[in-house]
C-alpha cells in the first residue's frame, strides 16, 4: 500500500508538504512526523511543511511553517496530508508541484492527488504514517516519533474512540520505542487557564436539547465579539462541552462568523457523517464537520440530526 507513495519521495529532491487548514494535532503530527522520517531515511532530500499558523498546537515542536516560494514547486513533489477535499487543503499552491500525493483516514469525498493512499480504517493519519514507517522498516527519530504519537493521541480520544485498535495500540508501542516525554505531551493537550474554564462554563450554560435530545450550542457572531474569542477555537474547543452526557447520542457545535456558519457534529452511536456531507463537508462517522451560509441551514442541518436521531430511537 506504501510503496507508491515512498517511489514518489525517492523520485523527487524536493517534498512540500501540506495539509488541511485550521491544523489539529492529527494534521501537524502528521507532516511534522512525515517531514523527520523523510529527512531521517533519504539523506539529502529538501523537506518543507506549509499552511497556516499552528494555533492551538503551537505547543508541537517545529511547528512553525516554512516560507516557501511558487518556483521551489517547479521540480518539487507535493504531498496532503489529513485532508478529505480539495478545498480543506491550506496552501493551495499544492497543484503547482510536478507531482502530488496524498496520505488521508477520512471517508473518501474526491481524488485530489496523482498518488492516493486513504484508508478509513485507521484511527488517525498519523496512525497511517507511522505504519507506513513501521511496515516499510523506516528509521524513527524521537521527534517524528513524539510528532506522531500527539496526532494518534488526540484524532483517537486520547486512545479512547472506536476507531482505535489493536494496531492502534501496536504503533503506538512502536513509537514509544523512542525517547520522548510523553507525559509532557499531555500536560499541553489537557492545559487551561482560568480564563479558559470560565469560558467553557459560560457556553456549556447555551447548551440546548432538541425534541430528540440532540445537544446543540449556537454561538453567533456578536456574542464571539463580546467574547473576544477566535470562532474558529470556539467551533472546535466548545464542542466537547456536550460529550458524555447521559441520553445524548449526538451533539452538535454551531459557530457564526462573518461569512458562514461553522458546523462540528459528533456522536457516540450514530453514522453523523452523512449529514455532514449533505451540507458540504465530511470527516468520520462519528466526527464531522461542515460549513454553511446562515443560521437557516444550520437549523435544517439540525432537524436531519433530530430526525436521525429519532429513528435511532424506534
Amino acid at each position: 500500500m506504501f510503496e507508491p507513495i515512498l517511489e514518489k519521495i525517492a523520485a523527487y529532491d524536493t517534498v512540500i508538504l501540506h495539509r488541511h487548514a485550521k491544523p489539529d494535532g492529527d494534521a501537524l503530527g502528521s507532516q511534522i512526523g512525515l517531514k523527520h522520517l523523510i529527512l531521517e531515511n533519504f539523506p539529502g532530500k529538501k523537506v518543507y511543511t506549509v499552511g497556516d499558523v499552528a494555533g492551538r498546537y503551537a505547543f508541537m515542536a517545529d511547528s512553525v511553517m516554512d516560507t516557501v516560494p511558487d518556483e521551489a514547486y517547479q521540480n518539487a513533489l507535493s504531498i496532503i496530508l489529513d485532508t478529505s477535499a480539495r478545498h480543506l487543503i491550506s496552501d493551495d499552491r499544492y497543484a503547482l508541484a510536478a507531482a502530488t500525493a496524498r496520505m488521508d483516514h477520512h471517508l473518501f469525498v474526491e481524488k485530489i492527488a496523482d498518488t492516493e493512499v486513504v484508508a478509513p480504517d485507521y484511527e488517525s493519519c498519523c496512525g497511517l504514517v507511522a505504519d507506513m514507517a513501521r511496515q516499510c522498516g523506516l528509521r524513527l527519530t524521537p521527534l517524528a516519533a513524539q510528532s506522531l504519537f500527539t496526532g494518534m493521541a488526540t484524532d483517537s480520544g486520547r486512545f479512547r474512540y472506536d476507531g482505535t485498535s489493536s494496531r492502534t495500540f501496536a504503533l503506538a508501542a512502536h513509537l514509544t520505542q523512542q525517547p520522548f516525554d510523553m507525559n509532557a505531551i499531555y500536560t499541553s493537550l489537557y492545559a487551561n487557564d482560568v480564563e479558559q474554564v470560565k469560558l467553557r462554563a459560560r457556553f456549556t450554560l447555551k447548551m440546548q436539547l432538541t425534541g430528540h435530545r440532540v445537544a446543540y450550542i449556537y454561538t453567533t457572531k456578536e456574542e464571539i465579539a463580546a467574547e473576544g474569542a477566535d470562532p474558529f477555537m470556539i467551533s472546535r474547543a466548545m464542542v466537547g462541552n456536550m460529550a458524555d452526557l447521559n441520553g445524548v447520542d449526538i451533539w452538535v457545535n454551531f459557530t457564526e462568523t462573518d461569512e458562514n456558519v461553522l458546523c462540528e457534529l459528533r456522536s457516540n452511536r450514530c453514522n453523523i457523517n452523512p449529514v455532514a456531507v449533505k451540507y458540504g463537508g465530511g470527516g468520520h462517522p462519528k466526527a464531522s464537520g461542515a460549513t454553511v451560509k446562515n443560521r437557516e441551514e444550520a437549523m435544517a442541518m439540525l432537524r436531519d440530526l433530530d430526525q436521525m436521531t429519532e429513528g435511532e430511537n424506534q
